[in-house]
């Protein structure tokens, strides 16, 4: 899959290899990126429950300590986290609207990243393959049967103005996210990538796994729908250039991703469950097999069929009372057995 070339995600120093974990069978060195980037600027808003999970709070970047020898696995994988996950939170959240969606969504992409680290290690673009995951779990329908997580982040009507905040930096471009929140999902990532990260038509066709006229087509409807609510933004240049500060740009305000370690220590953990709930479901399909063989017959029993009367046969006769011939025949019989000799045989004596 082609991948950016706007931002690369570079965690390794000159000269010094990456470190791969068992089972991958080469290393790729990249260089250090000369920028940082750090999420965009929103409005300060109401301060919400103590509760949730994301802190609405500026950070300050600090600057990485200079590596002293190679980079194991989970040094190149914090590199890339600290490098590049405030800038992808941000273009999440241009796409959903959501600071929750937004940080989720990059948290799971560094997850499977980490699951497949020999893979990442080695991609030509790193960051890229972090994005397009990050994307991918943003656009999903099935967040919309998420009640919790619209509850949470309520969106609010946008404004035109560009008043400054209490830091004296401008609010986020509200407008712009509302246009492009009313955009299709697909084209919606189509001119992110596009206008805002600078990727040419093939590349951004390649990571929305769509054909480039069906990307070109995404492209200019995206862009007319824009121009039609933002007239302002008619010039692509002047499009290009608000996507670009909102996807990369600075601000006051911004969803603040958790610790390197941390997701990697979360998706260890949704690994671990996984690995442990397809042991269980394995062993209940092994018992519920076991149980049906033994009490299963082992052969065949044809079953009775039902029983139905045979007709042209008289029926049998109950017994009744003797007739008189059968008495007096009865009466002849005992007169003679009784006084002429023993009721029953018995043998003879010699």
């Amino acid at each position: 899959m082609c991948r950016s070339r706007y931002v690369y995600v570079l965690f390794s120093a000159e000269g010094i290899p990456v470190t791969q974990s068992p089972g991958a069978s080469s290393t790729q060195a990249v260089e250090p990126s000369t920028r940082a980037t750090e999420p965009s600027a929103e409005d300060a808003e109401p301060s919400l429950p103590a509760a949730e999970w994301y802190e609405l709070t500026p950070i300050e970047a600090a600057e990485p300590a200079p590596p002293s020898g190679p980079l194991t696995p989970a040094q190149a994988f914090d590199a890339l986290y600290a490098f590049c996950a405030p800038t992808l939170v941000r273009q999440t959240y241009l796409l959903t609207g959501r600071r929750a969606l937004a940080r989720e969504s990059v948290e799971r992409a560094f997850q499977l990243a980490w699951q497949h680290w020999p893979e990442v290690a080695v991609d030509r673009d790193p960051t890229g393959w972090v994005r397009a995951a990050a994307h991918e779990y943003a656009l999903a329908p099935w967040h919309r049967l998420r009640p919790r997580l619209w509850r949470t982040d309520t969106w609010r009507t946008p404004t035109l103005s560009a008043s400054p905040d209490q830091t004296g930096t401008a609010l986020t471009d509200r407008a712009l996210i509302h246009v492009l929140l009313k955009l299709p999902p697909p084209y919606r990532r189509t001119v992110l990538l596009y206008d805002g990260l600078g990727l040419d038509l093939p590349e951004t066709a390649a990571e929305t796994e769509a054909s480039t006229p069906a990307a070109a087509g995404r492209l200019l409807y995206a862009r007319e729908a824009v121009a039609a609510r933002l007239p302002e933004l008619a010039d692509t240049e002047e499009l290009h250039r608000r996507l670009a500060d909102a996807a990369n740009g600075e601000g006051p305000w911004i969803v603040r991703p958790c610790s390197p370690f941390a997701a990697r220590r979360r998706g260890e953990r949704r690994a671990r469950r996984w690995i442990h709930a397809a042991t269980a479901f394995a062993a209940l399909l092994l018992s519920t097999t076991a149980v049906a063989v033994r009490t299963a017959p082992d052969h065949y029993e044809p079953p009775v069929a039902p029983g139905a009367p045979i007709r042209g046969i008289p029926p049998k006769g109950a017994m009744g009372p003797l007739s008189q011939d059968q008495l007096d025949l009865r009466a002849k019989l005992r007169s003679a057995t009784t006084g002429g000799g023993p009721q029953r045989l018995a043998p003879e004596s010699r």
